[in-house]
This record gives structure tokens, sequence and C-alpha cells, in this order.
């Protein structure tokens, strides 16, 4: 045993100095990592995007690999010695490429999330800069991608294969990214041109409506009002008809439609459905100088329907935004159908009448 120690001890105390420093590597990446977090939070009010966090762990892998390969480079020689010490410096570029990229990248999410925080501060539209954040995020890890596969080994004789059959590829990749394509183009119309903005109340034909959160490369992400998020692709979105309810004049028309009975009384229904609308507090004014001269009433009430069992009566009462108009509704129809009930105003429903031919004939 003595013998052995002897003939390999500075193999051994080479061993033991490398395993030693990859520990204390480690450990100095995790102590800086945690120590620059504290004076972060500390000084800045940083709070960690999971950057720093990301960084420790590309280091610690790069301290375990290089260590692994200095250790095998004692029992190695020749050309496999020359390949190791190749790769590790690949390995070293790789990773200083990906720090830097990683960095770079929440450098640049941060400040657009700062502009954009300052727009909305300001009750500006962030709707460009949140989408070209995500173009330019995608910009700075493409491009590091392709650092790494520049000095990659061997890449040069792939690119040169891959080019030979760029033809085929291209129309293969065209295929299978015309989708892909379609919702960044799509995307870039609608950030353009502008049909809604981040922040916007909007219906889709089809029945979904709520809130636009966000627009990214890819798709719209609505919330609607039961809190739920609705993904639809911006090449969909686009093709769509929608109504967009923060347009520059944000007031809206409530019709509120309700159906009475034949025999009710129209005059009286139709003072119920004004009297309640004009009480609601969202109601608004929306008369001209004439017709608050000539007396015309705050909410006008028509008859819009004789149909097939009912009397269809239409309200048009206006308020100041579309919440307010969502409230309205809904008050004023409660409120409409208890008056209807104290006053005697039906509201039919359907119904059928069953004859018999022939009746059947019971025992007794």
């Amino acid at each position: 045993m003595l013998t052995f120690f002897k003939d390999y001890q500075y193999q051994i105390i080479y061993v033991i100095v490398t395993v030693v420093a990859v520990f204390v590597l480690r450990f100095l990446t995790t102590f800086i990592q945690k120590r620059a977090l504290a004076k972060g939070a500390e000084r800045l009010g940083y709070e960690s995007d999971g950057t720093t966090k990301t960084v420790r762990k590309i280091l610690n892998v790069l301290w375990l690999i290089l260590g692994a390969i200095a250790i095998i480079l004692l029992f190695v020689s020749g050309e496999i010695h020359e390949k190791l010490l190749a790769n590790s410096k690949f390995i070293v570029y790789s990773t200083i490429v990906a720090i830097a990229t990683v960095v770079f990248a929440s450098t640049t999410n941060r400040w657009f999330k700062w502009k954009v925080e300052k727009k909305s501060n300001e009750h500006d539209d962030p709707t460009s800069l949140k989408f070209l954040r995500y173009i330019a995020i995608g910009a700075i890890y493409t491009l590091g991608v392709l650092l790494v596969l520049l000095v990659l080994p061997g890449f040069k004789s792939v690119a040169q294969t891959v080019l030979g059959g760029a033809g085929v590829i291209a129309v293969i990749a065209g295929i299978a990214s015309q989708e892909a394509l379609g919702n960044i183009v799509s995307g870039l119309f609608i950030v353009s041109f502008k049909p809604f903005k981040i922040g916007d109340i909007i219906k889709i034909e089809g029945g979904m409506a709520g809130t636009v959160t966000d627009i990214t490369l890819r798709h719209t992400v609505i919330q609607n009002f039961e809190n739920q998020m609705i993904v639809v692709p911006n090449s969909v979105i686009n093709k769509e008809k929608l109504v967009n309810y923060n347009s520059v004049d944000k007031r809206i028309c409530v019709r509120l439609e309700i159906g009475i009975s034949y025999d009710s009384d129209i005059e009286l229904a139709r003072k119920i459905m004004r009297e309640e609308c004009e009480n609601h507090p969202f109601i608004i004014e929306k008369r001209t100088l004439k017709e608050i001269k000539d007396k015309e009433p705050k909410v006008k009430v028509k008859v819009v329907q004789l149909a097939e069992y009912s009397v269809i009566l239409r309200a048009y009462a206006w308020t100041a935004n579309p919440d307010n108009s969502w409230d309205l509704r809904y008050d004023c129809l409660e409120t409409i159908k208890g008056r209807f009930d104290k006053e005697r105003v039906k509201i039919p429903f359907p119904h059928q009448h069953i004859h018999f031919n022939n009746p059947l004939k019971t025992e007794g």
C-alpha cells in the first residue's frame, strides 16, 4: 500500500486538489449568488427573477465537468488528451455565451418591464412594448445558440449537408411552420393597426368576452369575467369580428328586452321599465338640449316585436362605461320583474295544450 501511494503520490494529490477545488468553486459560486441577492434586495430593492439562480446552476455544472475532465486527463494521452483539451475550451466558451445570453435577456426583459410599468402609470398604451419584448428576448436567445453552433466541432460539414438539401428542407419547414408564422404576422398586424390593446375589454364573435391581458408572438390572452384565462391564437383573433368596448367614446347603450303578454297594459309596462332604468345610479344623460327642452324621456322604451306569444319591449339606457352597463342590466332586470309582479304585468312563457280525440276511459 505504501509503495502504491509512493508511486502515485503526484496523481493522488492532483485528484484530491481537483476535487477540493471543485467543491470550493461550487461553494464560492453559491455564496456569491446569495450575497448578491441580499445586497440587491437591501440597497436597490431588487427582486430576483431567477437569473442569478440560473447562472449559479450553469457555473456549478461547469465546475463539475471541468473537474471530471481534469481527472480523466491523468489517465489518457496523445490524441484523446488533445481532444479533451479542445472540448474543455469549447465547454468554457459555451458556458460564457450561455451566461452572457441569460444575463442580457434578463436585463432586456427587466428594461421592457420598467418601460411598460412607466407607460401604464402614465396611462399610455404599453401593447407595442410588450410585443417587442417577446421579439427582443427571442432574438437574444437565438443569437446565443448561433454563437455556440458557429464554433461547434463539425458544424460546418453539417451545415454544408443541410444547405445541399435546402430546397426540400425549405418546403418542409414552410409547411410545418405555416401556422406559427401566421400567428407572428397576425400579432404584428394587431400591434401595428391596434384594433384592440392590452387592457381593453373585447368580445369576439361566438361569445368570448373579457379583458386583454397580453399579446405574445403566438397568441392573445383574454381574462373573462369568470376570471378564466382564454388563449386565442393571433391568426384566429385577427380573422374574427370583435367588439371593442374601450373605443374613444366608452359610453354604452344597454338594450333591455322584456316580453309581456298580449292582454297586459303596454303603457304601464313601458312606464315601469323607464322609471326603473332612470332611477338606477349608473344611468347617464344622453339627450340633446332640444330633446330635454321637448321633455323627451331619458330612457326610451319601444315596442320592437309582436312575437308569437308576447309583445317585446326594448328600453335604451345609457351608461358611462362597459363595467357599469353590466350592473345596470342585471339590477334593472331584477327591479323591473319585481314591479311587474306588483302591478300585474304578465311575462308570458311558452306552453302547450294537448287534446285527445279519443279520451281514455276509466273504470268505475
